[in-house]
Formats: C-alpha cells, sequence, structure tokens
C-alpha cells in the first residue's frame, strides 16, 4: 500500500473540499481498503467520512410512504431491520446474501453500491490490458478466461460483471438515490447512478466529482412485500452470484397484476429488465409464460466464450425465483 494522507471531515462541505485531487471517501473500507493493498486504487488522501453519522446519515426509517435508507447505515443494521425484512425483503435478502457477518458489520451501504468489479484483470496490476484501471489499454477478459463476466450490457471494451447484491433489490424496487455535492443536493432514479461501459469502462457512475450518496428512498408499493432475492454461486458462503434475481410481484387470484425484476451477477450494473416485466403483467405464472420471460430478459445476452452458460443459468434462476415469490404467503 502507497503513503496517504488520513482526513476526518465533520461536515459535507468538509468533505467536498477534502477531496479536491486525488483522494477517496472512506466509509466501511471494505472495497477501497482492499484495491489500495492491490495497487489498484492509489489515491493519495483518504477522506473519512464517518462522522456524518451524527447528522442522521445513517438513519433507517419506514413509513406509510415508504423506506428511508441512510448512506452510512450498515448492511448488518439493516438486513435486520424488522420492517425492512417484514415490509422489504427482497432488501434484508440481498443483504444477508452478500458478504460475511463481519463485513456486513462494517460496510455501509453507500458504499456497497459503489463496490467495484470482482474481475480478476482489473484487481490484478500485473494484467496491463484493462480498460477500467487503464483506459484505452484493451480488456484481457475477452479472450482471457472469463467465466465470472458478464452476458448482459457488455463491449467491446469491457465485460466485467458488477458484483453487488443490494443493488438488485433497490433497481427492482424503484429506489431513488439522494445526494449532496459542491453544487447542491439532487435526487435520480437508482437506474440512473451506473453507467454500463460502452467505450468509457473508467467512468461507472453519474455522480459528479466530490458528490456524496446521502441516502435511498424506496416507495411504498404494492409488490414489495411480496419480493425476494434468490442468488446461485458456486457456494453457499461468502461467494459472487453466478446468477441472481430480485423479483417482486403484486397479485390477485393467480394473476400478476404488476411485477418488477432485476437481475444480477449476469450484467455490467445493476440490471432491470423492464421488457420481461411487461411481458408478465396480466399474466398467470405458468412454465410456458415463466419461459418466455426468462427468454425476454436475456434477449440481448452475449457470452464470450466460458461465461456462455450464465445466459441458461440466469433464465433458470429467474424462473425459479418469480415461482418461489408466486408461493410467498403475504
Amino acid at each position: 500500500m502507497r503513503p496517504f494522507v488520513f482526513e476526518q471531515i465533520r461536515s459535507p462541505s468538509e468533505a467536498f473540499a477534502a477531496t479536491a485531487g486525488n483522494a477517496s471517501y472512506l466509509a466501511g473500507g471494505t472495497t477501497l481498503l482492499d484495491l489500495m493493498k492491490l495497487d489498484v486504487m492509489q489515491p493519495e488522501r483518504v477522506v473519512d467520512i464517518n462522522p456524518l453519522d451524527q447528522t442522521g446519515a445513517g438513519e433507517i426509517r419506514a413509513s406509510e410512504k415508504g423506506l428511508h435508507l441512510g448512506a452510512l447505515a450498515r448492511m448488518a443494521d439493516a438486513a435486520d431491520h424488522p420492517d425492512i425484512r417484514d415490509q422489504y425483503p427482497v432488501i434484508a435478502q440481498a443483504l444477508m446474501l452478500a458478504a460475511s457477518q463481519q463485513i456486513r458489520n462494517m460496510a455501509s451501504l453507500g458504499g456497497n453500491v459503489l463496490q467495484r468489479t470482482r474481475c480478476t484483470y482489473f484487481r490484478d496490476t500485473s494484467y496491463v490490458a484493462c480498460n477500467k484501471r487503464n483506459p484505452g489499454s484493451g480488456c484481457a477478459a475477452l479472450t482471457g478466461f472469463n467465466r465470472s463476466h458478464a452476458v448482459l450490457g457488455t463491449s467491446d471494451d469491457c465485460i466485467a460483471t458488477y458484483a453487488g447484491d443490494f443493488a438488485q433489490a433497490l433497481i427492482a424496487l424503484d429506489a431513488t438515490v439522494e445526494t449532496t455535492g459542491a453544487d447542491g443536493g439532487r435526487s435520480l432514479p437508482f437506474a440512473a447512478l451506473h453507467r454500463k461501459p460502452g467505450q468509457t469502462p473508467d467512468q461507472e457512475t453519474n455522480l459528479k466529482p466530490s458528490e456524496l450518496i446521502v441516502a435511498f428512498t424506496v416507495p411504498a408499493k404494492p409488490w414489495a412485500k411480496r419480493s425476494l432475492y434468490l442468488k446461485i454461486r458456486d457456494r453457499e458462503s461468502y461467494e459472487f452470484a453466478l446468477a441472481s434475481a430480485a423479483v417482486a410481484l403484486d397479485m390477485e387470484n393467480g394473476t400478476v397484476r404488476d411485477t418488477r425484476i432485476a437481475l444480477g451477477g449476469v450484467a455490467t450494473v445493476p440490471w432491470r429488465s423492464i421488457t420481461a416485466e411487461a411481458l408478465l403483467r396480466g399474466q398467470s405464472l405458468d412454465d410456458t409464460v415463466l419461459q418466455s420471460v426468462a427468454d425476454a430478459a436475456f434477449a440481448g445476452a452475449r457470452g464470450a466464450g466460458h461465461n456462455d452458460f450464465k445466459i441458461a443459468l440466469g433464465k433458470r434462476t429467474l424462473v425459479r425465483a418469480l415461482k418461489q415469490a408466486a408461493a410467498l404467503e403475504i
């Protein structure tokens, strides 16, 4: 790890000033410190924003209007929150399946959605060709071992998978991101936070320089309670998804009135499948309908060799998740 200056701030304005130049915010540090040790990230200044918790930045509260999640709330606290477990189970499940208990105790919700990819070629600096780490150098994964890589949202410049779980739950529930920056605060749909790689894989989000995520808000909608997160991985403990699905259903007499579908482990960004949702509305969940929905969700999928299996696996994961959600007793 390279030398750096460590600074604690007490207000957002101090944070904006402290991150001028080559600097990074620190909350839980479970991603940042790993990447600094690997020499992938090399900030000259690390700015500790945890004192902002005293301003309510870690608050969790539920009301009739919806759910407020402070960006500094810890994953463990959100996963164990009784209102989240009861009213927004997909969020609790995604957080519980995301990491070990020790990491959940440390990691913040805001930091979790901004975690970097687990692509080997990104995390190992001995590989020069990585457009995320070294723009314009190429993508070693395209011709290398790419079993864990994305099949949706890819480009000729990057096929790295977005590794998170919590983000799939947020995008499925129409969450909103609240931010603050030197130009003031703003609100944007969670679906607009991340950027597909395109020709600029190094630009991963639409956050402005020094901008901070303050909170997430999730509206109270009929489908939120009948929701779940299904994660398929090589082992049950402490492993990233090969394929996952965050689904939510609003049903009446066996017919789907409305639905939300998000996919993980298979895409370059948190992935909402609006086309699949449209096919499912007004339908009963028979095998023919479910297969059509799964096919629509992966209609644009493109394998790169070793990860070709993810297309079939992703479809089966989505079908299974929808069946399990429909069977829930609400």
